[in-house]
């Protein structure tokens, strides 16, 4: 098996590193047959990002603070735990964005976009869905779309939904609503386009961010599930990603 190791800057990750490599090798991603990302989900996130175009498996080995996406560090029986990893099929959501100048930008975001107040002032924004209208003011410090991958992170912080792996939904989640205010949100189909605007920009700045990636003052954004897109995370048995979001549901 050709492992393709990397590793993010914390000196635990560099260290894992060192000695994987050692002990297995390291090939080059495009020639690998498993990615074998170490650090946290950051690390990970940015990986899959990277990499999205090779198709290849990826099994992440957790250096980090959460590691909610990777796996223990257990480097005597690494090749057994891949060759036995459970897989989880994800889909990344795409971002297309256009500024109050004008200016467009896309991303990709394995866990959520997204949008935030950039000061102050409350975000006035109206929701689209697939083109129709569904609500025409929702005054609050942001919202999110958010993945079954990433229901776990940002959104359940915001008290939102945490959606299995395999449930074809993505959570529509508000943050700190304060008209409607009783709000919580909405679930959509995967294969939904939500659309958002931005009233009075200028004057209400309104950041999008998908993942790690911001874009600033934004008149509107464009958000919807790439189908054609498809990554394969590898997670040991009794760890898999669809026991970790149903484990999480009864924490307290």
């Amino acid at each position: 098996m050709k492992i393709a190791f990397s590793a993010s800057q914390k000196p635990d990750a560099q260290t894992a590193m060192d000695a994987l490599v050692a002990k297995y090798g390291n090939t080059a991603p495009q020639d690998a047959d498993v990615l074998a990302p170490i650090g946290g989900d950051g690390f990970m996130l940015e990986t899959l990002k990277t990499h999205m175009d090779l198709c290849k498996p990826v099994y992440g080995i957790n250096r980090g603070t959460i590691g909610f996406l990777m796996n223990g560090l257990e480097p005597d029986n690494l090749l057994e735990r891949i060759n036995a990893a459970e897989r989880a099929i994800i889909h990344p959501l795409e971002m297309r964005s256009t500024s109050t100048s004008g200016k467009q930008d896309t991303a990709m975001a394995i866990n959520e976009v997204s949008l935030l107040r950039e000061i102050h002032q409350t975000a006035h924004l109206s929701i689209y869905v697939n083109d129709k209208l569904r609500m025409e003011e929702l005054i609050c410090d942001g919202i999110m779309l958010a993945t079954p991958a990433g229901s776990t992170a940002y959104n359940l912080s915001a008290h939102g939904p945490i959606l299995p792996v395999g449930s074809q939904l993505l959570a529509l989640t508000p943050i700190s609503a304060f008209r409607p205010r009783r709000w919580r949100g909405a679930l959509l189909p995967h294969d939904a386009t939500v659309k958002i605007e931005a009233h009075q920009p200028e004057f209400r700045p309104v950041s999008a961010v998908a993942d790690n990636y911001e874009v600033r003052r934004i008149r509107m954004v464009e958000i919807y599930e790439r189908q054609d897109k498809e990554m394969t995370l590898l997670y040991d048995p009794e760890h898999s990603l669809e026991e970790r979001i149903i484990r999480e549901q009864f924490a307290y």
